[in-house]
């Protein structure tokens, strides 16, 4: 191995302390991005969508039938489409940061990945290394061990 190649194995194997991605990337965050991503959470589950699809009927019905001939927002619901466009504009940025943020996350535990696998391929060229020399010890060992006189335990017997 060259010197490059055994600077570079040393300083990795010095760094041996792994970091979860996430505790990394939540240690910074703000207020504002913790929001954003409960938002996201919130936004994109079912339990959003069915209990929004009742709120959609609610509103309907009351609207329809129950306050019929004084319905604050009659038929084309123009006061409902205004709200519902409004959260849109709303929801879209703040899914749109979440998801953002989260593409970050991901390129973060990316090049931790890398980093813990460089470290590895590293070690594992360092111990074949050393495998390699106990090897030929161990060859060196043997020859001279079968150029030993006859009675010697283990002279015969081993091919390297």
């Amino acid at each position: 191995m060259n010197a490059a190649i055994r600077y570079v194995a040393g300083r990795l194997r010095r760094t041996t302390t792994t970091r979860d991605p996430h505790e990394v990337f939540t240690e910074g965050m703000t207020f504002g991005e913790r929001l954003a991503d409960r938002v996201a959470s919130i936004g994109g589950s079912w339990s959003f969508i069915i209990g929004f699809a009742v709120f959609l009927a609610a509103w309907v019905l009351l609207n329809v039938w129950i306050l019929a001939a004084n319905a604050f927002d009659p038929f084309p619901f123009i006061f409902l489409n205004l709200m519902l466009s409004m959260l849109a504009a709303l929801q879209a940025p703040i899914i749109m940061m979440s998801q953002n943020r989260q593409a970050a996350k991901d390129r973060l535990e990316a090049r931790l990945d890398y980093e813990t696998n460089t470290r590895a391929e590293m070690q594992i060229l360092a111990l074949s290394d050393e495998l390699a020399a106990l090897r030929e010890d161990m060859r060196v060992l043997v020859a001279a061990v079968g150029a030993a006189p006859d009675g010697v335990p283990g002279a015969v017997g081993y091919q390297a």
